[in-house]
């Protein structure tokens, strides 16, 4: 496993990272060390290539952890690793913060909130369609049906979208998919991460993005395929960067006991897009 910052197993000052497989681009790091600078809170923020989800908890208790942020694809084990999680977590079953207290790990979400608040520019958004079905849409679907948004989910394939079928939910997989008229499209999956792959078959995408309003991808820091065909179609676009500004600024209120607030944060976080 790759461990780009050195992460001491001492416990102060407080210890925090970001899990994940792929993390080398994660501007997580960045965010979370202007914050604790800036705002003086002895913490110190790494990255930590995580190849097994099974082993997190494991992993965070040898690395001598505060607190960490998780993103694909361990979200699901990061819900699973925890002994205690809030409402909200619980009830869309995925994870991407975790704090430690008292030897228990504590299990929230910050994608959906992060996302609800992105997306809030966007003029008169009544539907949504979610390309992928993994632990970030399960959780930002939930948040966008309780906030009035109708959200379908299209995914590769059938056992994934079962959950959400579940919860009342319109699904369905690429084979089966009928095109409609969706307000937003959003990528939902890692495709063009570290590939030119599109999230869904061109064809599909090349009939839906015309009659959006708007497409978004929540991968940040480059113009994805997904992105470069909304554009090239006349579409306005938005990465993942709102999104990771917000999530981010709720996990460090988690990290930091609500010491701080959001504006306090985000005034030091937000430097990390500009450097």
């Amino acid at each position: 496993m790759e461990n780009t910052y050195p992460l001491p197993t001492t416990r102060y000052p407080l210890y925090f990272a970001i899990f994940g497989n792929p993390v080398s681009h994660s501007k997580s790091p960045l965010m979370h060390n202007l914050a604790f600078k800036g705002l003086g809170y002895s913490g110190c923020y790494g990255r930590y290539r995580l190849e097994d989800g099974k082993k997190l908890r494991e992993t965070f208790f040898t690395l001598g952890l505060k607190g960490i942020n998780i993103t694909v694809p361990h979200k699901e084990h990061a819900y699973n690793a925890c002994d205690v999680l809030d409402d909200f977590a619980q009830k869309v079953g995925a994870v991407n913060t975790i704090v430690e207290r008292e030897g228990k790990l504590y299990g929230y979400n910050t994608d959906a909130p992060g996302f609800l608040k992105a997306i809030s520019e966007f003029d008169d958004v009544k539907t949504v369609l979610f390309l992928g079905a993994g632990g970030t849409a399960q959780s930002t679907a939930v948040i966008l049906k309780e906030a009035g948004y109708q959200v379908t989910i299209l995914n590769r394939s059938a056992p994934r979208l079962e959950k959400f079928a579940k919860e009342g939910f319109t699904t369905a997989t690429f084979d089966t998919f009928t095109p409609k008229t969706y307000d937003l499209v959003v990528n939902m999956t890692s495709a063009g991460l570290e590939d030119e792959s599109l999230p869904a078959p061109r064809e599909i995408l090349e009939t839906l993005i015309p009659h959006a309003k708007a497409c978004v991808d929540v991968i940040y820091g480059k113009e994805t395929p997904f992105l470069r065909l909304a554009k090239a179609l006349g579409k306005p676009t938005k990465d993942g960067s709102d999104m990771l500004l917000y999530q981010g600024i709720i996990a460090f209120e988690h990290f930091t006991a609500y010491q701080y607030d959001f504006e306090q944060i985000k005034h030091h976080m937000k430097k990390a897009f500009i450097l």
